[in-house]
């Protein structure tokens, strides 16, 4: 009994530990601050990236789909580590509830008639698989920042 009350202990220490570690890890923005264009692709199969023809497209100018997108990103607790929506070219880090996993998107916005283009490159820090979280990430701040584009538009 004493041995798997010792073992439950250090279990828990572990996962607390692990928590806190992966909470905690850094997201150098030199080296997390990457074009999409340009990015190497990560070994692992836990990320999500789309450019040129593959990328989504927003109604508005790069300026009004910047401004939802980081109204997008920031309203879901992501934190802005390099670039800015002024810039068309931005990298935020989001993190998983429990164990705080970090991931890193990085967006370059394109003028393209009366839309813009968003080369997206959503990506894990760590693990082998991510369960589809950045593509469902994407998927989903596309939808909310073109829907609050649009809605700029109006105004």
């Amino acid at each position: 009994m004493r041995i798997l009350l010792v073992l439950i202990a250090v279990s828990a220490a572990a996962i607390v530990g692990a928590a806190f570690y992966f909470r905690m890890a850094p997201m150098p923005p030199d080296v997390w601050h990457v074009d999409p264009d340009v990015a190497a692709l990560p070994t692992t199969p836990n990320y999500e990236l789309l450019v040129e023809e593959d990328a989504p497209r927003l109604p508005g100018t790069p300026e009004q789909v910047a401004v939802a997108l980081d109204i997008v990103a920031t309203s879901e607790g992501a934190v802005l580590i390099a670039g800015s929506p002024a810039e068309g070219f931005m990298t935020y880090v989001a993190r998983s509830r429990f164990f705080g996993f970090p991931d890193a998107i990085s967006m370059r916005l394109h003028a393209e008639g009366e839309d813009t283009r968003v080369d997206i490159f959503s990506r894990s820090r760590f693990g082998q698989s991510d369960l589809g979280v950045n593509a469902a990430r994407v998927e989903r701040w596309m939808g909310k920042a073109g829907a609050q584009a649009q809605a700029g538009q109006g105004s």
